[in-house]
């Protein structure tokens, strides 16, 4: 139950590390927390949802972890390391320390990958946009509708839906248009235990309008994704997260992090340098084409093209409720271009061939 993928030291970082780096370490350990450390001493703990919350509260990303830090955190003293596994199902918790009797962290214990799967219930339809052209991927779309361009053994929309499945989600509207016999052929003959409902698309609507063809289908709170993104991240909070707020959509952005790899001049008002920033790095969170849908959106859409962003827009303008939920830089893999494309694939292998 010890990772031994990883040394003890990747879980710990110090109080006076900012927000930002905190990120980037959870990144790595992939466990969606760290223990905190003051004079190299073990004092508390930092989880995922501590940084969300921050993020949301529009919290400076350059901030100290020492604001944010849980100081009462839970441990094992090392006689109890047995019931380690027992103890972090108790409390949902992915890591725990195991420390001395002076309470110097001497190992992690961590579920496995395979021992932390839990039975998840997120039963809503999940709609995947499906049907467009794919043009930055040529010459790969020459070929193939961009829903079904491999990534490994399976394609990508084969990879978006099992991830949803895995959560509960059974039932599958997918809105297609190019090449869209190839796209059903290939679904109608896999074996599967899950349904798709296919929305044929006659023109093309934009990620927003394609929405227009599923009047009197959904009813329910439903998930609208991209077809060449993947996300690895809990769907059943963002649900919960997203029904909590009474949002009627809530977009999942990822932190993108840029270095500017030369230095930054910002000037004065009479021409002369006001700042120098050498090399900077700018943080920043983007779309990543996936969101949790009220049905009355659907309602309220005419059969015209429009992007999904433009529709938010409007809803903006009108003072609907549109929330966001912060992800990390790498929990989004987008194949959108090619680069992306042979990122994800690299991956995924690294992963063992899925998320």
């Amino acid at each position: 139950m010890e990772d031994d993928r990883l040394d003890v030291k990747d879980f710990l970082i110090d109080e006076e590390c900012t927000i930002i780096e905190a990120m980037n370490q959870l990144d790595i350990v992939a466990k969606k927390v760290l223990f905190v450390l003051r004079d190299a001493k073990f004092v508390g703990a930092i989880t995922d949802g501590d940084i969300r919350r921050w993020i949301l509260k529009k919290g400076n990303l350059d901030a100290k972890i020492k604001q944010i830090a849980n100081y009462n955190p839970k441990f094992l003293y090392l006689k109890d390391k047995i019931i380690a596994k027992e103890y972090m199902k108790k409390y949902s918790i992915e890591a725990i320390p195991i420390v001395d009797k002076n309470k110097n962290i001497v190992s992690v214990a961590s579920w496995n990958d395979e021992e932390f799967e839990t039975k998840k219930n997120l039963d809503i339809p999940v709609v995947i946009m499906a049907g467009g052209l794919g043009t930055r991927l040529y010459p790969y779309t020459k070929i193939l509708p961009k829903p079904l361009i491999p990534i490994g053994e399976i394609p990508i929309t084969e990879h978006i839906i099992n991830r949803f499945y895995k959560y509960g989600c059974e039932n599958f509207y997918l809105i297609v248009n190019h090449k869209k016999n190839m796209i059903k052929a290939y679904f109608n003959e896999i074996e599967k235990d899950y349904s798709i409902t296919y929305i044929d698309e006659d023109k093309p609507l934009g990620t927003g309008g394609g929405l227009s063809l599923l009047k009197g289908k959904i009813d329910t709170t439903f998930i609208l994704s991209n077809c060449d993104i993947l996300i690895e991240e809990d769907y059943e909070k963002i649900y919960q997260y997203h029904k909590k707020e009474k949002n009627l959509i809530t977009m999942i952005c990822s932190l993108k992090n840029i270095k500017i790899p030369y230095g930054v001049i910002e000037i004065g008002e009479n021409g002369e340098i006001d700042n120098m920033r050498e090399k900077p790095e700018i943080s920043f969170f983007t779309n990543t084409g996936v969101y949790i849908v009220e049905p009355e959106v659907i309602s309220g859409l005419k059969e015209e093209a429009i992007g999904f962003p433009d529709i938010i827009e409007k809803y903006k303008i009108t003072g609907e409720k549109i929330g966001i939920y912060p992800i990390s830089e790498n929990a989004w893999m987008d194949m959108g271009q090619l680069d992306g494309m042979e990122e994800m694939r690299k991956r995924l292998e690294e992963k063992g061939g899925s998320l």
